[in-house]
């Protein structure tokens, strides 16, 4: 018998891991109001690389730390195409 990964870490890593993970959403949205700036073009390619970098870094650290099938299942809910479909009738 196995036990979820979210037991096996300990709690504090799960919860660091998601906090990480929702952390990381903000980093991406200032790359789109980033362009709306008044700066110079040197320095909005600067923070966008900044921002985009950071996002990564705490997204999947967030995603080491939770485990890759909490960390799976997640994504699979994050992602907008996931939205719409419809879902299955029982």
């Amino acid at each position: 018998m196995t036990m979820p990964p979210e037991k096996r870490k300990g709690p504090w890593s799960f919860s660091l891991g998601l906090f990480l993970i929702l952390f990381s959403i903000p980093f991406f949205l200032v790359i789109a109001l980033i362009p709306f700036l008044n700066l110079e073009g040197r320095t909005k390619l600067t923070l966008s690389t900044i921002a985009l970098i950071t996002g990564e870094v705490t997204f999947w650290t967030g995603g080491l730390l939770v485990g890759k099938e909490v960390f799976t299942r997640y994504k699979k809910y994050m992602n907008p195409l996931n939205w719409i479909k419809k879902k299955p009738e029982v």
